[in-house]
């Protein structure tokens, strides 16, 4: 069966180009309301689509601002296995346009890959199931197994309806394990699993002292300066070792095993020091960089601001400092929890003389991880392996995805993070690229995945 699928995607390769193309070329841009119709264009694109190839059914859903597209196939039969895929068809803005190198919504296909904002995030990614779906129905007449399709546009400002439409039609969209292509490999050609990531939490301290603006010659020494008093927190919250010093903060933390560290070890891994131009990586103690990145909980201050921000020299003490805080999560930490954590320490390690105001930021997600060896993880890496000719390496990711965490919270399912960008596609800046080699192994490789699933009915 694979076979004459793979011919199919072969023989009808430009045509196939042809059409994502025509996708990218639509601005879905959902943080501009001025491309609201372009929003609604593209998502009439993935509903026509998918009911022309074959689904049974697919329609646009209305949120509180931009539509999802539902969409459903059941021709496999009540004993295949069900997936649910999500993906989003919005894109980041493209500004700045003048260091685009080709138009941001005309596609160009240069040195093997295929530039245009959204190439890698994520229509190109999606549109390869799209393409799978059509060679499988134009062949043998039917997919392996049962398909339901969630693709949202308003992932890139948040997904902030999301939740609530996944919580009210729980049976709608329940499916035996769901399949996300929205993530990358760690090198070009090099098939990888991500079984595992970050959750996130964060939130704002305001330290507030005179009620303005100080001189600091006439009031120097008597009046507690609040960039100071902000400082000494945020230095009282995390070591010199790189360890978070908040009480508590370590409680709930899933360990790495022995056996995590060394799938770790075996992946290719960046250079940190070299892409981000510093001297050397720090890592928290006793962990490499590798395994903090990917495994441990981390603290970061995203932003520091307060007091006299002009040219030269004005001598004040200010009347208030801000700091924003936030801090990616491990399994087992539970977000709330954490900001709770921060605040308590906050509050005691504040000095007399100020006033402090802790805000808590409202988007937060646990952080996912699915076991290595399940066998819905062990089939993907085969077909990753058989598809791209080389060893799967296994690593998890220090960034978050909110609506893995809640897919698994709603309906308790393994999720299988199938992403096919590479590190080099410059995600939300100008000149997003994607590699042609992605595209055709990519959809090679959900060839051989969605048939060796199929066959666990």
């Amino acid at each position: 069966m694979s076979e004459q699928v793979l011919r199919y995607l072969q023989t009808n390769r430009n045509r196939l180009l042809d059409n994502l193309f025509s996708f990218l070329k639509i601005p879905s841009i959902s943080a501009d309301s001025n491309h609201r119709q372009d929003i609604e264009k593209a998502a009439d694109y993935i509903v026509t689509y998918l009911h022309d190839i074959g689904f049974d059914l697919a329609e646009k859903q209305p949120t509180n601002n931009h539509p999802l597209v539902y969409a459903e196939y059941n021709g496999a039969g009540s004993q295949a296995p069900t997936v649910l895929l999500y993906g989003h068809y919005d894109v980041q803005p493209a500004d700045p346009l003048e260091l685009w190198q080709s138009e941001p919504f005309q596609p160009e296909i240069r040195e093997g890959r295929l530039f245009a904002r959204g190439a890698s995030d994520d229509k190109g990614q999606v549109f390869m199931h799209f393409a799978v779906f059509e060679a499988f129905f134009k062949t043998v007449g039917k997919l392996p197994l049962n398909v339901k399709v969630c693709m949202e546009g308003e992932e890139e400002i948040g997904s902030e309806n999301l939740y609530e439409i996944l919580y009210a039609k729980k049976e709608q969209f329940a499916a035996d394990f769901a399949v996300i292509s929205d993530s990358g490999m760690v090198a070009k050609n090099q098939p990888t699993i991500l079984y595992g990531l970050k959750g996130f939490t964060g939130l704002e301290i305001t330290v507030t002292g005179p009620d303005h603006d100080l001189h600091s010659g006439m009031y120097g020494g008597a009046i507690r300066n609040p960039i100071m008093a902000l400082s000494h927190i945020l230095a009282s919250m995390k070591n010199k070792e790189e360890i978070v010093t908040v009480e508590g903060f370590y409680n709930d933390v899933e360990p790495l095993t022995e056996e995590e560290r060394a799938l770790m070890a075996k992946a290719p891994s960046e250079d940190f020091a070299k892409a981000a131009g510093v001297d050397q990586t720090v890592s928290e103690k006793g962990y490499t960089a590798v395994e903090h990145t990917m495994g441990r909980p981390t603290f970061e201050i995203n932003g520091m601001f307060g007091g006299y921000q002009g040219e030269g020299t004005k001598t004040i003490i200010p009347s208030t400092a801000t700091a924003k805080i936030t801090c990616r999560l491990v399994p087992g930490q539970d977000p709330e929890n954490v900001q709770q954590l921060l605040e308590d320490h906050i509050m005691k390690t504040a000095p007399a003389g100020v006033r402090v105001h802790v805000k808590k930021e409202k988007l937060s997600a646990k952080a996912y991880k699915v076991e290595p060896n399940h066998p819905l993880i062990k089939k993907a890496a085969e077909a990753y392996s058989k598809a791209f000719q080389s060893e799967t390496v296994y690593v998890r990711m220090g960034g978050s995805i909110p609506v893995v965490e809640w897919i698994q919270a709603l309906y308790d399912i393994p999720i299988v993070l199938l992403g096919f960008g590479t590190p080099d596609d410059r995600l939300h800046s100008p000149n997003e690229s994607f590699p042609l080699d992605s595209f055709d192994k990519g959809m090679e490789t959900l060839v051989y995945y969605w048939q060796a699933v199929g066959h666990q009915g």
